[in-house]
């Protein structure tokens, strides 16, 4: 028995130092949307020069790169992030799900880093938004709304844009096209989302005389989003998922994503009637 209870001491001693070993060497800014014992669903962990996004990384692997949590680096540092690959490499930057335990009632410095877990409910960060969507490449914005009725609805926003914490990672959206309702650009009742800086709970940048991301619903609050007085969608309330007539409390939604992609609106055509390239 006493040589059971050693073997079974030694065995959660290396799995633990196995553990803090690979908590070490997996070297990311946003370790904290990826729990220890999930370090190794990283699918492109050891790869020497890391990919901008999903898309780059997509096109690394000729096409055969399947979903899962991948290192990219769209700036100076690595982070983790889901990526939906069979849907075209789309990097995830938001997922909830309706009545989820997860909190999305955060302040502006846990908005700015993210939170949550990359394998579920998370808010990737805005700071990587600004990261992400700051150039060379043109990026859009993808909405994926999933009904009670495993109904799905999508729609794009092209060019998409999350400018830096210095205007208030203030949104800038583009054309929209999809089968969902356009819920952000579309102008109902004063709640343009474009061109709006994000609130918090304790930074209000909203055009409402209250603070939108403390107002309440069933007892939970809004959460952090880009408002303008208040919301025609509202994709971080974890109790009711809005996007205007797609989902709300009388047409419930289960799941929600946000997600980027460079864009495919400029593209180089070939004329025969010109000499050079013409965009």
């Amino acid at each position: 028995m006493k040589w059971r209870c050693w073997l079974l001491s030694v065995a959660t001693m290396l799995l633990l130092c196995a553990a803090r070993a690979d908590m070490e060497n997996l070297q990311a800014e946003n370790l904290n949307l990826l729990p220890i014992d999930e370090h190794h669903k990283v699918l492109n962990r050891g790869m020497k020069v890391l990919p901008r996004d999903c898309y780059e990384m997509l096109m690394a692997s000729s096409g055969t790169a399947r979903d899962g949590v991948y290192l990219i680096k769209p700036h100076d540092s690595p982070v983790v992030a889901y990526c939906a690959m069979q849907d075209g490499g789309w990097t995830v930057v938001q997922h909830i799900t309706v009545n989820s335990s997860l909190d999305f009632d955060r302040t502006w410095d846990e908005y700015k880093k993210g939170f949550g877990d990359v394998t579920g409910d998370h808010w990737l960060g805005n700071e990587y938004l600004y990261e992400l969507t700051r150039g060379p490449a043109r990026y859009k914005l993808g909405v994926k709304l999933v009904d009670r009725d495993a109904v799905t609805k999508t729609g794009e926003y092209d060019p998409f844009q999350v400018e830096d914490e210095s205007t208030g990672y203030r949104l800038r959206l583009g054309l929209f096209q999809g089968s969902a309702v356009d819920a952000l650009t579309l102008d109902t009742e004063n709640y343009l989302h474009d061109n709006q800086k994000f609130t918090t709970k304790d930074r209000d940048n909203d055009n409402y005389f209250q603070n939108c991301a403390k107002l309440e619903f069933q007892g939970v609050p809004g959460g952090g989003w880009w408002y303008d007085a208040c919301a025609g969608a509202n994709l971080n309330r974890r109790n009711v998922i809005y996007w205007q007539k797609d989902c709300n409390k009388e047409k419930l939604c289960k799941y929600a994503w946000m997600m980027v992609r460079p864009s495919e609106t400029v593209k180089v055509i070939h004329s025969g009637h010109c000499k050079n390239d013409e965009l």
